[in-house]
C-alpha cells in the first residue's frame, strides 16, 4: 500500500521556499498567550495605552466624511497627506526629505521585503549584526540571500568587525549588497549606536559602496534625553530609512515606510504595486487624522513613561533575583533586553521547562541564521504590567537555578534537551 504525502507540491515548490521557516518568536505564540503564562516573549505594544474613545472617533468621523475614499483603492507609493506627515515625524531623528522621496507600506517589515527584492539576487551577501531582528532574517533568506553576521558590542555594530567581514566576504569572490543595522534601542539586543559609532558605520559603508539599510521602529522611544540622530540624517543617497507607525501608535493598523533615494524610490514603487497594488487607504488615512488630530508627541511621552516603568522593573527583577553568572543588556529604550545565561545552559534547550513554569522568553537561537546564541535569550518588557513582568522574571529565574542544578549534576542543558524534553513535555508550539 504507497502512503498518501502530507504535501504532495513539495516537489513542486520554488527553491527560495527553502529559505522559508517558522520563526521562533511566532512559535510561542499560542502558548505565551495563554493566560496562566507569564509571556516575557512578544514584542507587542500596549495598545492599552492609546485614548481609544478619541480614536474611535477619529475614525466614525474618517468614516462619515470620507468613507468613499478611505475605502477606496489608492496610490502606490500611498497618500500624500500622510508622506508630508511623516516628514514630521522624522524631523524627530533629524531626516530631511521629501514627500516624493517616501514610500508607504504596509508595515515596515514589507518596507523590509520590498528593499530585498529590489537589490539582492541568489546568494548575494547581507551582512546583519550578531544578533538580528528575525523577521529581517526570514526576509533576506526568503529572498536566497547570504547573511553574514557581524560581532556587536555595547555600542551596537562593531566597525572593526564590520571592515573584518567586508574583507572576507570580498575575498572569497563575493560582493557585499547591503548591511543591515538596526542603530537605536535594538531587536533583540538593546544596545543603542553612539554618534560617534554611527559615523563610523556610515564611512565604512561610504568608502566600500555598500548600501545601509537602516531599521528605525524605536527611535521615538527612549527613555532620556532626546531622540537619537538617524544614519540617514548625515546621507540621503547611500542609506534607505525604514520606519513604522507600529510601535508609536499601533501595529494593527500595519503602517509602515522606507525613504529612499529617487532611483530607488521608483523601484521600490513597482515591486509594491506588483505585491499589493497599493497600501491600505483606510489604515493610512486613519493614521494620518490621528496625527493631524490627536497629540502624538504626547502620547509618545506616555507610551515612554510606561515603557521606562516596566524596562525598570525587569531590571530591578533580575538584580534581585537572577542566579550569579547571569548577565543582561540595560536598554536606554525599545522593548528588549538580551540576557545571557551562566556557562553551560542553553536557552533553547530550557525553554520547555521554562513553559512548564509558565514563564515565556524567545531563545536566543532564533536571532541568528548560523546556530549561535543558545547561551542568551530575549526578554520583552513592552506588554506586561510591572507585577506580572516581576513574577515572570521569578519563576524564570527558577528555571535558571534548576538548570544550574542539573548542569552540575550531569553537564550542559544542550546535552540534556531530549531527557527534559521527556521529563516536561513543552506544550505544541508548532
Amino acid at each position: 500500500m504507497t502512503g498518501t504525502r502530507l504535501d504532495p507540491w513539495v516537489d513542486s515548490y520554488a527553491a527560495r521556499t527553502q529559505g522559508m521557516t517558522a520563526s521562533e518568536i511566532r512559535a510561542l505564540f499560542a502558548v505565551a498567550s495563554r493566560p496562566e503564562v507569564v509571556s516575557l516573549a512578544g514584542g507587542m505594544p500596549f495598545v492599552q495605552a492609546l485614548p481609544m474613545e478619541q480614536i474611535a472617533a477619529t475614525v466614525s468621523r474618517l468614516l462619515t466624511e470620507r468613507g468613499a475614499t478611505a475605502l477606496q483603492y489608492g496610490s502606490g507609493q500611498g497618500d500624500v497627506v500622510l508622506r508630508e506627515q511623516i516628514l514630521q515625524v522624522m524631523a524627530d531623528v533629524k531626516v530631511n526629505a521629501h514627500p516624493d522621496d517616501i514610500v508607504v507600506t504596509t508595515g515596515s517589515q514589507m518596507a523590509l521585503d520590498l528593499v530585498t527584492r529590489v537589490f539582492c539576487d541568489p546568494g548575494d551577501v547581507v551582512l546583519v549584526e550578531a544578533p538580528s531582528y528575525v523577521g529581517a532574517l526570514g526576509v533576506f533568506r526568503a529572498y536566497q540571500a547570504d547573511v553574514v553576521h557581524v560581532a556587536m558590542d555595547d555600542q551596537g555594530l562593531n566597525p572593526v568587525a564590520l571592515a573584518e567581514a567586508i574583507a572576507a566576504v570580498r575575498s572569497s569572490g563575493r560582493t557585499p549588497k547591503m548591511i543591515y543595522t538596526i542603530p537605536s534601542f535594538h531587536n533583540p539586543a538593546g544596545v543603542t549606536q553612539g554618534p560617534e559609532r554611527r559615523t563610523e558605520i556610515l564611512t565604512i559603508a561610504q568608502r566600500e559602496g555598500i548600501l545601509l539599510l537602516e531599521d528605525d521602529p524605536y527611535g521615538l522611544l527612549g527613555f532620556d534625553g532626546e531622540p537619537p540622530r538617524a544614519i540617514r540624517a548625515d546621507d540621503d543617497q547611500g542609506v534607505i530609512y525604514l520606519g513604522s507607525f507600529s510601535k508609536t501608535i499601533a501595529s494593527g493598523l500595519r503602517v509602515g515606510w522606507a525613504v529612499a533615494p529617487h532611483g530607488v524610490r521608483e523601484k521600490l514603487v513597482l515591486a509594491a504595486e506588483s505585491a499589493v497594488l497599493c497600501p491600505s487607504n483606510f489604515a493610512q488615512m486613519t493614521v494620518s487624522d490621528y496625527l493631524a488630530t490627536q497629540p502624538w508627541r504626547e502620547q509618545i511621552k506616555v507610551f515612554r513613561e510606561l515603557y521606562r516603568d516596566r524596562r525598570d522593573a525587569l531590571l530591578g527583577a533580575m538584580d534581585q533575583l537572577m542566579p550569579a553568572g547571569t548577565t543582561w543588556t540595560v536598554p536606554a529604550g525599545g522593548f528588549y533586553s538580551w540576557i545571557t545565561l551562566p556557562q553551560g545552559l542553553d536557552s533553547k534547550a530550557m525553554l520547555p521547562r521554562a513553559i512548564a513554569a509558565l514563564v515565556a522568553y524567545v531563545p536566543g537561537t532564533g536571532f541568528f541564521v548560523d546556530g549561535q546564541g543558545r547561551q542568551q535569550l530575549r526578554l520583552s518588557y513592552c506588554y506586561p504590567d510591572t507585577d506580572r513582568i516581576r513574577e515572570g522574571v521569578r519563576r524564570l529565574a527558577a528555571v535558571i537555578e534548576s538548570e544550574l542544578d542539573l548542569a552540575h549534576t550531569f553537564g550542559t542543558t544542550h546535552a540534556l534537551a531530549d531527557s527534559i524534553g521527556q521529563v516536561n513535555p513543552a506544550p505544541d508550539i508548532a
